[in-house]
């Protein structure tokens, strides 16, 4: 029933971005008309841009996120080609959504939120802990100067999220299969870490490879429980001042030191 519903909700936005009859060209004797199948694809991306475009109005810039490099990309990253195929109709919608084995793609306000925490700047590089499909490191990558390295641990989404990435033509995003509690030391210390994932307690290895002045991005808490979101600043003798950004609900980290 819910492929059905899907296919209705496309098929009504995409009703809705066709022009108007008298707005259409007639093909001329010394132009090619356009394939069926390559209009039907641009007339849906348009569609789905129209409710990108939306997705950042209400549910992103409404809720307080300003930085512009941020909402250019969450502008610009096609969110519904990280989603399963019968997922797609609700992918601008703002919730989570599954992506198999147990694991979802966060919401766009939490993904917008977590990357303007982050304070990103050109040259930064940036650790992602728990690729998935590859949204958020999408997102990073298209910050300009960012170098991004992915982490996920879960072989089969780490494959696909590397293929997916790399056929968008993400040049500056590096992916692993390994466990992320433990970080990548060859390319620390990172300007920015992001977990999108909860443990129940910060991963010391990722401290460790935070340089000063650095800041993470992190939901703790139990699975199942009443989790917050925090922000860690790396200070120059190595302490780290932390600040609760609020409750959230995320996918509980795997793996690590349990």
């Amino acid at each position: 029933m819910r492929g059905t519903g899907v296919i209705l909700f496309l098929t009504l936005v995409l009703l809705s971005a066709c022009c108007p009859l008298a707005d259409v060209s007639v093909p001329t004797a010394a132009s090619s008309p356009v394939p069926a199948a390559a209009s039907t694809l641009t007339t849906q991306e348009a569609a789905f841009a129209e409710l990108r475009e939306r997705m950042v109005v209400e549910t992103i810039e409404r809720r307080g996120i300003t930085d512009a490099e941020v909402l250019k990309a969450m502008r610009g990253v096609p969110r519904h080609l990280f989603v399963p195929e019968d997922e797609q109709g609700y992918a601008y919608g703002d919730h989570p959504l599954p992506i198999g084995y147990g694991q979802t793609i966060s919401q766009p306000y939490i993904v917008a939120l977590m990357t303007e925490l982050l304070e990103l700047k050109e040259g930064d590089t940036v650790l992602e802990v728990g690729t998935g499909s590859g949204y958020q490191a999408a997102i990073l990558g298209e910050i300009p100067g960012i170098e991004v390295y992915t982490i996920e641990i879960i072989p089969e989404l780490a494959k696909s999220a590397r293929e997916r990435l790399e056929s968008l033509g993400y040049a500056r995003i590096h992916c692993k299969e390994a466990d992320g509690y433990y970080g990548w030391p060859e390319h620390a210390p990172f300007d920015a870490i992001i977990v999108t994932a909860a443990p129940d307690h910060i991963p010391q290895p990722l401290v460790d490879q935070l340089s000063e002045g650095g800041r993470m991005v992190i939901p703790v808490g139990p699975p199942g429980g009443y989790q917050t979101l925090w922000k860690l600043v790396k200070q120059p003798d190595g302490e780290v001042e932390n600040y609760n950004m609020g409750g959230v609900a995320f996918v509980p980290l795997t793996g690590g030191d349990r």
